[in-house]
């Protein structure tokens, strides 16, 4: 990679992502985790500052897969195109499982297989996170695609406490976990070795024994089944006469000390020596080597020189996002699980891959741990998301990153408009920092489609910004019709964001509604109440939203954090 390199969020479908703009093998590790068939309705929560319930949410996405022309389509490009492993195995699973939802998923999946197969390198692991309801599909679709030669671990990670699914109405053990399939694209892969803290029990029962210093140490065996290396020597022992054995170091043997008694020690037989001469001797020096009565040494380890236990595929000690980390995005993965995966499976400067990004958790892990990254995602609200995690979390500590796919000019927003209007709000409302309101699919937004909560004084108490985008033609009933809501609402500003340039009625009816004066700076500054904001004049950096910046909240804040550590959080 160039050291120009910046990393990467892209707004789109990731299939059409991976094609466009992501070369052959140019990715390090890849963890995805899409969405499948939940039922839950997946709304993500803001920062509420009015005291009110948390009813402010939005839909982001909905994670239901039909079975359509589309997945029709992508079903015949796959068979037609794809390896033929997939390609067979896409047909038996069509023929099991029918023309479904699940097999909707299946298809979507396997097209995108392919492409995270081509971009990862040869040294590359792929980590892909779903459930026990499709998981068992996903492996048969993994084998086909990377190969089951490299299938590598298939991880259970406990993702919650204990809970009963009897309360729901179901007759089932509880759900309590989700599964990590490892696959890597050769044997060269990267890995690091990770550890986890012994258990208290565990101490207790191997490290038993303490030495003089008072350090808790085990005693293991200082042979080995197999020869290698030097590990065919004898070790001198000596010791007083009816005394203890200890090494003997001298360089000669043949002046034996009056009063002592030697030996030369070996393992027994059909075994060896499993550590070096040279090593045995810096054990002995380091007064690690216990004798015992037959002369035998056995090698003292202290439980505060272990790694720990090596890392299993048992993950039950990572509790779902939390806290300060829990940004109210449903299907949002705790740090510490995306931590593992990218300290054990790559090194500082190797870019990582999340195709279906969500909040971001991958990214802003890779940026903590110094990787490279790339995340995509569909939604302009994820993208949002992202962009404002990684500036509060990072600040100035922030590598260079830019934002593809999202428009960049007057023309690509007008088309985003006719395209998805939806879609083209929440990216308007991302220009001036304000949040989506409700479920505007299913519309009654009651005029308003976002919000920004601001602080001006001491009083703890926010106030408000009312926001209203319009992406088609505009005249001055609209601008009315905010202040309207304004009023009803009891909102100190309110922001037309809108697409086509206003009309000079529409801006005299702006200024009708007069300034906001907050008393925090003693009548020296004044806001317009309500204002119109183009898109044109927002994207060229010539308009602003006026509103006082003592301090606003919009999203849930992300914990201020720098590269390897975590800060504390500041107030504002």
């Amino acid at each position: 990679m160039p050291d120009e390199w910046k990393n990467k969020l892209y707004y789109g479908d990731n299939l059409e992502i991976l094609r466009k703009y992501i070369p052959d093998e140019s990715v390090d590790l890849i963890y995805l985790d899409p969405p499948f068939n939940s039922k839950a309705t997946y709304n993500v929560l803001f920062s509420e500052k009015n005291g009110t319930a948390p009813a402010a949410q939005v839909k982001a996405f909905e994670d239901f897969w039909h079975w359509d022309m589309k997945a029709e389509e992508t079903y015949h490009e796959v068979v037609t195109q794809g390896p033929k492993k997939l390609a067979d195995l896409l047909q038996a699973l069509r023929a099991f499982l029918g023309q479904n939802d699940m097999m909707a998923y299946l298809t979507m999946m396997a097209i995108r297989l392919v492409e995270l197969h081509r971009v990862l390198k040869q040294t590359g692991s792929i980590y892909l996170h779903c459930d026990p309801t499709a998981s068992h599909y996903l492996k048969l679709m993994m084998d086909a695609v990377f190969g089951p030669t490299f299938f590598l671990n298939e991880v259970t990670w406990k993702r919650s406490s204990a809970h009963s699914d009897t309360k729901q109405g179901m007759r089932r053990l509880g759900k309590i976990r989700d599964v990590l399939l490892v696959y890597t694209k050769s044997f060269k892969y990267t890995w690091n070795p990770l550890y986890t803290p012994y258990d208290k029990e565990y101490l207790q029962s191997e490290y038993r024994h303490i030495a003089p210093d008072g350090r808790p140490y085990k005693q293991t065996d200082c042979t080995a089944a197999k020869p290698g290396g030097d590990t065919e020597y004898d070790w001198r022992v000596k010791r007083p006469i009816k005394g203890k054995w200890q090494a003997d170091l001298t360089e000669e043997y043949k002046k034996p000390v009056p009063g002592y008694e030697y030996k030369a020690v070996r393992p027994y037989r059909g075994r060896y020596w499993a550590f070096s001469k040279q090593n045995m001797i810096q054990f002995e020096k380091e007064g690690k080597l216990h004798y015992r009565k037959t002369g035998q040494p056995r090698l003292m380890q202290f439980a505060d020189e272990m790694p720990g236990v090596p890392l299993q595929d048992l993950w039950d000690n990572i509790p779902p996002a939390l806290g300060g980390e829990d940004l109210g995005y449903p299907t949002q993965k705790p740090e510490a699980l995306l931590e593992r995966i990218i300290e054990c499976s790559s090194n500082e400067g190797d870019v990582i891959l999340d195709p279906f990004c969500g909040c971001g958790t991958t990214v802003a892990v890779a940026e903590r741990l110094r990787r490279r990254w790339i995340g995509i995602d569909i939604t302009h609200l994820a993208i949002a998301l992202m962009r404002y995690r990684l500036e509060d979390a990072f600040r100035k500590e922030l590598s260079p990153y830019e934002i593809i796919g999202v428009p960049q000019d007057l023309k690509s927003a007008e088309a985003l408009a006719d395209h998805d209007k939806y879609q083209f709000q929440w990216w308007a409302l991302s220009l001036i920092d304000a949040r989506p309101v409700g479920n505007q699919k299913k519309g009654a937004d009651k005029g308003i489609d976002g919000y920004i909560y601001f602080f001006d004084d001491q009083s703890g108490t926010p106030k408000e910004v009312i926001v209203s985008v319009k992406g088609g033609n505009v005249g001055v009933n609209q601008v009315r019709d905010l202040k309207g809501v304004m009023n009803r609402e009891k909102a100190e500003i309110g922001a037309f964001v809108t697409l086509r340039e206003p009309t000079k009625s529409m801006k005299e009816e702006a200024v009708s509604a007069g300034f906001y004066e907050p008393e925090v700076f003693g009548g020296t500054r004044k806001f317009p109440r309500l204002q119109i904001l183009t898109i044109k004049g927002l994207l060229e950096g010539t308009e602003r939203l006026e509103i006082p910046r003592l301090a606003f909240d919009t999203f849930k804040k992300a914990e201020r954090k720098s590269k390897g550590g975590i800060e504390q959080t500041e107030i504002f």
